[in-house]
């Protein structure tokens, strides 16, 4: 079966593999223009483009596949499928009707639930027991296709980057299973129940300050689905602190503490906990401006916390 490939970022690049090393062929790979990236802004190809060059897979960069020697290129591939994982461009009608079988789309959610840019962020930060990816056939609205299969992943203390690749790698290996059924003509795909649809908006920066108000465990969630980008942060004597991990105290600690939200309480040398509107957070890892990551110890060795009151 011939399938043209099109993804981006190193979440599309287990799935590229799969399918290279299938008994399929893939006769193209999609995917978007090298960007400027680095301290240098240097251009740099994409995960995608560098995996797909390596295997000898010609590699096609359009700005956009809204045009016609762009949408004529892509028809004269032949295609029997076009997977598409993570590209970062919108697809046309005339793009989605060119492939002889269907056109189909890995998402990293359990769909109809967070559809759009941050499924897996958006899930860990609402506090979902679980999550998961689904392979759907691709329509011209955003992840509403009818659903060819979902595989289930329970949410822990992942952060986003964890998740992000358990989620890939369940994804390729979800692929793999569902192609033959779909080649074969033996798996219909079922309607998205559009009263169960959320969306997943894209992460702001501004979102990344943490209020002490809020209980632990969602600041806990915070912090989580923000690791690695924007990384949450709070205010430390007039510095940006960012934390990269914590993770919520036990409440049989916290039931005689009494402080107001985001005091610091610590033993001065290993545990830097943090009282919030309900409960105690444990910052475990943390950076301040210009320096690197440190665990709570080795941020308390060089810092003075006695009395602080982060904001």
């Amino acid at each position: 079966m011939r399938i043209i490939f099109a993804g981006t970022p190193d979440f599309s690049v287990p799935a590229l593999m799969a399918l290279l090393a299938s008994d399929d062929e893939v006769v193209a790979v999609y995917t978007q223009p090298d960007r400027p990236s680095g301290r240098g802004r240097k251009l740099t190809a994409s995960p995608v483009k560098l995996v797909a060059e390596q295997a000898g897979i010609p590699v096609y960069q359009p700005d956009s596949l809204r045009d016609a020697e762009q949408i004529q290129q892509l028809r004269d591939l032949n295609p029997d499928l076009m997977v598409v994982v993570a590209y970062g461009l919108i697809l046309p009608a005339q793009v989605l009707e060119i492939p002889r079988i269907d056109c189909i789309n890995i998402h990293a959610s359990l769909l109809p639930r967070w559809r759009g840019a941050a499924p897996i962020q958006r899930a860990i930060i609402s506090g979902d027991e679980q999550t998961g990816v689904t392979i759907m056939r691709m329509e011209t609205k955003l992840d509403t296709g009818p659903v060819y299969l979902t595989r289930s992943i329970p949410i822990q203390t992942q952060t986003s980057e964890q998740l992000f690749k358990q989620l890939a790698e369940s994804g390729a290996e979800a692929l793999l299973s569902v192609i033959p059924e779909i080649q074969a003509g033996t798996i219909e795909p079922q309607v998205q129940d559009e009263s169960q649809a959320t969306y997943a908006s894209k992460l702001s920066k501004e979102e990344a300050r943490l209020d002490w108000n809020q209980p632990a465990r969602a600041l806990e969630r915070q912090v989580r689905g923000l690791n690695p980008w924007p990384v949450a942060y709070t205010m430390f004597n007039d510095k940006r602190l960012r934390i990269w991990n914590a993770k919520t105290v036990a409440e049989s600690k916290t039931q005689t503490i009494q402080h107001k939200p985001g005091q610091i309480i610590s033993d001065g040398r290993q545990q830097l906990m943090v009282m919030t509107g309900e409960g105690l957070l444990e910052l475990t890892e943390v950076q301040l401006p210009g320096g690197k990551r440190l665990t709570a110890s080795q941020f308390l060795n060089a810092n003075q916390v006695d009395g602080i009151c982060l904001t």
